[in-house]
């Protein structure tokens, strides 16, 4: 996949709560988690975390857990930038976004 690829699967610069919703799910699903296991461990209630990613609003807290426990940052899952992740976390993020 080339750069350009990346980009339009990331959209990369477009901040759209439609966006940002499908970058926070694709993070998810990047590290095979069920949406109530990932709100177990940020700490929140699963009705929460399930608005968060619906709304593609996702709280500092839970960001903060996807960039300390799983090496995705806030300028991913905001903004679709994608270079600064490690090559891993990119190969399973862009694997998540192409289904």
């Amino acid at each position: 996949m080339n750069i350009d690829e990346k980009e339009q699967l990331a959209r990369t610069g477009d901040v759209s709560p439609d966006a940002i919703r499908d970058r926070i799910i694709a993070a998810r699903k990047s590290i095979s988690m069920q949406q109530k296991d990932v709100a177990a461990e940020v700490g929140l209630k699963g009705t929460t975390f399930n608005s968060q990613e619906t709304r593609g609003a996702p709280s500092i807290k839970t960001m903060r857990y996807y960039y300390r426990q799983h090496r995705i940052d806030f300028n991913f899952i905001i903004h679709g930038d994608f270079a600064q992740l490690p090559q891993d976390v990119q190969e399973r993020l862009f694997a998540a976004l192409s289904k």
